[in-house]
Parts: C-alpha cells; sequence; structure tokens
C-alpha cells in the first residue's frame, strides 16, 4: 500500500510518501511545498493546489493520510491553513484518492507507542521506521510521513478493515 501523507499549511505544506508492505516502510519520497510569505493568498493556493496534484499523480497513493485541523489561538492564521488544506483536499478528490484524518494524538500514538511523545520524538522515531540517514527537514516533511506512517498502522489493522467492509459486529 502506498500512502501520501500532508502536514497541512500554506507556508509550507510537508509530504511524503510511502511504501507499507509486509510491517515494514520505505519512504518513496518526501519534501514540502513552500510558498512566500507576501503573494496574493490565492495565489499561494493555486501553488499547493498544481504541486500536490502534480507530486499525488506521479506518487499514485491508494490513500491520503492528513492532520486534521485542531483550534488555534489565532483565529486568521486557522483559517488560511483551513483553507490550504481544502485545496489539498480537492486534489486528492480529483484524482481519486481517498482521504482519512488523524489527530496529533493518533499519529503520535502510531509512531511512538505514546501520545503525550514529544515533537523530536515522533520525528526521531519517524526516521529509525523509514531507516532514513536523518530527520527530513522542514519539520513539516518529517510530520507527514509520520502522518503516513499512522494511516499505514490503521489501515492494517483487523478493526480498520472490519469498519471498511462494513463487518465490525460488536
Amino acid at each position: 500500500m502506498v500512502v501520501f501523507g500532508i502536514d497541512p499549511g500554506y507556508a509550507i505544506v510537508g509530504w511524503g510518501a510511502i511504501l507499507f508492505q509486509s510491517n515494514a516502510y520505505k519512504a518513496l519520497g518526501y519534501g514540502s511545498v513552500e510558498t512566500r510569505a507576501h503573494t496574493d493568498f490565492n495565489q499561494r493556493l493555486e501553488l499547493i493546489f498544481d504541486e500536490l496534484t502534480q507530486i499525488m499523480s506521479r506518487c499514485r497513493p491508494d490513500a491520503l493520510a492528513i492532520e486534521r485541523l485542531y483550534f488555534q489561538n489565532n483565529q486568521k492564521t486557522a483559517i488560511k491553513v483551513a483553507q490550504a488544506r481544502g485545496v489539498t483536499l480537492l486534489a486528492a478528490q480529483k484524482l481519486k484518492i481517498p482521504v482519512f484524518e488523524y489527530t496529533p494524538l493518533q499519529v503520535k500514538t502510531a509512531v511512538t507507542g505514546w501520545g503525550k511523545a514529544k515533537k523530536p520524538q515522533v520525528m526521531e522515531m519517524t526516521r529509525r521506521l523509514l531507516n532514513l540517514p536523518e530527520v527530513p527537514k522542514p519539520d513539516d516533511t518529517a510530520d507527514a510521513l509520520a502522518i503516513a506512517i499512522c494511516h499505514a498502522q490503521a489501515a492494517g489493522s483487523d478493526l480498520r478493515r472490519a469498519l471498511n467492509n462494513n463487518t465490525f459486529t460488536r
């Protein structure tokens, strides 16, 4: 299974594609889409959409995993991140890629086994799980890979398969 992870933003969108096969992870590619601060916001959204569409078209993932937005103190920033996240979801929809959302707690638990892990712990475990020589930069890229790992673990579980196949019973 190929999973495309996204750490949403509008200045930096982290992305990472992984292959999950036989309970092993392999990084297929990762990076970031970066937009300039004083560029018209609509142009920034267009750049994010175009670049992610191009990258996802090349990767051809089976799923897109994205961080679920949580409330931030700065409403203006939260709204802009939500808009950038929206064009990312649109790109996935146009390419017919199923989308799955995960909270930061779910990602931390999946990658480190502890929901209160600190960012450096998550980044180091991501590096180790993917057998990378160093933690990917910028941090948003490492976060996107961690989100992809989270989905690979969740999608591979018996519970997730049962829920997807509507065979889960109590």
